[in-house]
């Protein structure tokens, strides 16, 4: 159980870093930067998301789930805000990093955790 939970949260770490690689205004110093971030936005994921997710679950259900992508992208601009060597510059770059970040960290855990299922 806790090497799962490590692992996940080295793939997340990985997902951030190579998002930063690809989506300009994402910025992350190194791979310890990236770490810290990645337990910075499940916290606030966990804690101020889950409220907006609560609140906006009208608008969620209007959009047929599209608000979720604003959303998410608030929630990783956020994070970043609490995160020394984690910036996020702009909205854009916000959302196409949250975008591309659940992308990236689904492949690479089904990669990890399901090798034979590729």
């Amino acid at each position: 159980m806790l090497l799962h939970i490590l692992v996940s949260w080295l793939i997340s770490a990985l997902a951030l870093w190579l998002v930063a690689q690809i989506i300009p205004g994402i910025l992350v110093r190194g791979f310890g930067a990236a770490l810290a971030a990645t337990i910075v936005i499940a916290v606030v994921n966990a804690t101020v998301g889950l409220l907006l997710k609560v609140v906006f679950f009208p608008i969620t259900l209007l959009t047929l789930g599209l608000f979720l992508l604003l959303l998410n992208a608030f929630l990783l601009k956020l994070a970043s805000l609490f995160t020394p060597g984690f910036a996020v510059r702009g909205f854009l770059s916000a959302f196409l990093g949250s975008i591309v970040l659940t992308i990236l960290t689904f492949i690479l855990r089904h990669i990890v955790f399901f090798p034979g299922r590729v």
